[in-house]
């Protein structure tokens, strides 16, 4: 086995022989433990008809084991005053706990026999697959979602980075038992799996457990992740009459995560749309009235990344809250910060970094996401530093880099009643 420590955060790490990572932050002040099953592969992996089947995995993982019914892995949590979650990203796919320091041990034997020994059960799989379109239904019913998805089809055209990670109708309907084992088995491999913990915890007894169920995974050797996407400048105008507003999503290509220029990209988002006294919030909504929802957010991946703006207004507001969009692109490329607002957004980003890594769960997520994308673990200190360094330069050279005319992309979802939108009207 190979260790390796950070004493700055009481992170240590163990690699098992087959390559299956166990990674822990010890939090001495605490009674609890997070602990985190992750998958390094996400919805990006699939390709065609496996569209959405990483996410009917995480499902079916839930369904029972050769000795464990889905009420008894239920009932088992519960009655440790635990719980039990999972999500798909498209990158990673996670199945995590929490309970009292106590429980460690009964809680991870039933969180590693959900993940090693699924039992896959043809009516198992019927049943479920009604449950995820009855899923699919409740988010398309959800014109946010909807235009999320909308938007990130046409920018990642042809990539599946752009494709849904609840899949489509079609692709669930098509799931039997021989796909979802082949790729379960090609997917939930040592090289694949990371796991993490963190709060009142010892590392070389984590690391048993961890051995004691993982260790008899055979190498595998890992299936190559799908190319960098190409983002796609598309102007899209969806008719729904359903809908008594009209939705919207602007967004541009922005930074991989590991990106040098990460943390200024980040200040401009607080500074863009990412806190009640951002200027989108500001001018649109405060100023304005012009909206109840408006914000920015970025999406980063390996290799690539987008920043995009979310804001939901009248037909008739439409054009004016697009025009004041764009009307901020500018500012941010002409004008550098002033040195109240840049504290601002740095002050902003520092303490939701911090509160973010108060509690034992977040830092257990923290960990994976620090192997998964860097390799290594930044201190605080670090973090820190990396936010302070940040200058009113460094912002406007990443927001002249961000918003340019030909790589901005719009998607617009509602009773439109004929209106046309064209490159020209999106001069930034």
């Amino acid at each position: 086995m190979r260790k390796s420590k950070n004493a700055d955060r009481h992170i240590r790490t163990t690699v098992l022989p087959n390559g299956v990572h166990v990674i822990t932050e010890k939090m001495s002040h605490v009674r609890s433990v997070s602990v985190g099953i992750w998958l390094d592969a996400g919805s990006r992996r699939e390709t065609g008809p496996e569209n959405g089947i990483s996410h009917f995995i995480e499902h079916m993982v839930f369904k029972g084991t050769a000795k464990r019914s889905a009420e008894d892995i239920a009932r088992t949590v519960d009655a440790l005053g635990g719980n039990l979650d999972a999500f798909t990203g498209k990158e990673l796919v996670s199945f995590n706990t929490k309970v009292l320091d106590e429980h460690l041990p009964e809680v991870f034997d039933v969180l590693s026999d959900m993940v090693l020994n699924p039992a896959f059960r043809g009516e198992d799989i019927a049943k479920e697959k009604g449950v995820i379109l009855e899923e699919l239904k409740m988010e398309v019913d959800n014109p946010e979602y909807l235009i999320h998805e909308t938007f990130s089809a046409n920018f990642w055209k042809d990539h599946p980075l752009g494709k849904s990670i609840l899949g489509t109708k079609a692709t669930i309907n098509g799931f039997d038992r021989s796909m979802v084992e082949s790729f379960y088995r090609k997917t939930y491999t040592p090289g694949n799996i990371i796991i993490t913990a963190a709060g009142n915890l010892n590392h070389d007894k984590m690391t048993a457990l961890v051995a004691k169920d993982f260790e008899r995974l055979k190498p595998v050797k890992r299936k190559a992740a799908a190319p960098a996407p190409e983002s796609h400048a598309k102007i899209v105008l969806r008719e729904k009459r359903a809908l008594e507003q009209v939705h919207l999503m602007m967004g541009v290509p922005a930074y991989p995560i590991a990106h040098p220029d990460r943390f200024a990209a980040y200040v401009l988002n607080v500074l863009l749309g990412g806190s009640m006294s951002s200027r989108l919030f500001q001018t649109i909504r405060e100023q304005r009235g012009l909206v109840y929802s408006v914000f920015s957010e970025i999406n980063n991946y390996r290799d690539s990344g987008v920043m995009a703006i979310y804001a939901g207004t009248s037909r008739q507001s439409l054009r004016q809250v697009i025009d004041l969009i764009l009307a901020e692109f500018r500012a941010f490329k002409e004008t550098p910060l002033e040195a109240d607002e840049l504290a601002r957004g740095k002050n902003h980003l520092k303490g939701s970094v911090m509160l973010g890594l108060e509690s034992t769960s977040s830092r257990m997520s923290n960990l994976a996401r620090q192997q998964l994308y860097f390799g290594r673990f930044s201190t605080l200190d670090e973090i820190i530093e990396s936010i302070d360094k940040v200058t009113a330069e460094d912002v406007q050279r990443v927001a002249r880099d961000f918003f340019q005319p030909e790589t901005l992309a719009l998607t617009v979802l509602g009773r439109l009643n004929g209106m046309r939108l064209r490159r020209g009207d999106l001069g930034c």
